[in-house]
């Protein structure tokens, strides 16, 4: 039967929760109420965040990477470089990586190497160093 027109689609209807189960808010409430109304992160927030998702990247690379997955890592970063957010730290993060390629050949050595990068960006904005060679406490393992 060709009309020419669609059939109007039927809104969805809530549906009730099963036991054991909880409704989704989504249907309970528009998306955006229980999300605080904020503004984008400044450079500051976005730093943390960023270091914290890199460290625990390094936190979960294999131990003993295959060569894909070291090839994957340093592709990644430069990557990385080249996508940043902040066009500053981008440019700064990228001149890193030329002088200091990623060593992906273990998980250690790529944690220290990330360790030293942020290093370079606390002394430039007068923080003190971390000692690299605690990495994995503070990222993987947790202190004891």
């Amino acid at each position: 039967m060709a009309t020419g027109k669609h059939p109007k689609p039927t809104p969805a209807k809530k549906t009730e929760a099963v036991p054991h189960t909880k409704t989704p808010a989504v249907l309970e409430e528009p998306l955006s109420a229980p999300y605080e109304q904020t503004d984008p992160p400044d450079v500051e927030q976005l730093g943390k965040s960023t270091w914290t998702l890199l460290h625990l990247i390094a936190a979960t690379y294999p131990e003993e990477p295959t060569s894909k997955e070291q090839a994957d890592l340093k592709q990644f970063v430069k990557l990385f470089g080249n996508f940043y957010p902040c066009w500053f730290c981008a440019e700064d993060f990228r001149g890193y990586v030329q002088t200091n390629e990623p060593d992906t050949t273990t998980q250690d050595k790529f944690g220290k190497w990330l360790c030293n990068a942020h290093n370079e960006v606390n002394v430039k904005l007068g923080k003190p160093k971390f000692d690299c060679d605690l990495w994995k406490k503070r990222w993987k393992d947790g202190w004891e």
